[in-house]
């Protein structure tokens, strides 16, 4: 069996301006963490899944759970071009999920 393993990646801004808007953050980026996703900057979070349509189905959860205010963006990478990603200023970040030790595949 092969696989073309691919990121996820969620890019969002979100209104935090009221309680109710601070709320509807939080269950967000909790539906993020609890379904894998790890973030690699504040308001980028990233996921990977074992092919395209994987990702596909990761987008429609995300459509589902998008809060109704604000901008989330999702862009769909492969592994070989994530790991071309240049680090102009800093460097990798070991907490981050690199290969497919973590990766379950049902």
């Amino acid at each position: 069996m092969s696989y073309r393993y691919m990121r996820i990646f969620v890019m969002f801004d979100l209104p935090v301006l009221t309680a109710e808007e601070r709320k509807k953050y939080r269950l967000f980026r909790k539906y993020l963490v609890k379904n894998g996703f790890i973030m690699l900057q504040e308001s980028v979070y990233c996921k990977m899944v074992p092919n395209s349509a994987a990702g596909d189905a990761v987008s429609a959860g995300l459509r589902k759970n998008k809060p109704p205010e604000g901008s989330v963006q999702v862009l769909k990478v492969t592994e070989k071009q994530f790991q071309k990603m240049d680090y102009m200023v800093g460097s990798l970040s070991t907490s981050i999920l690199n290969d497919d030790e973590r990766l379950v595949v049902l």
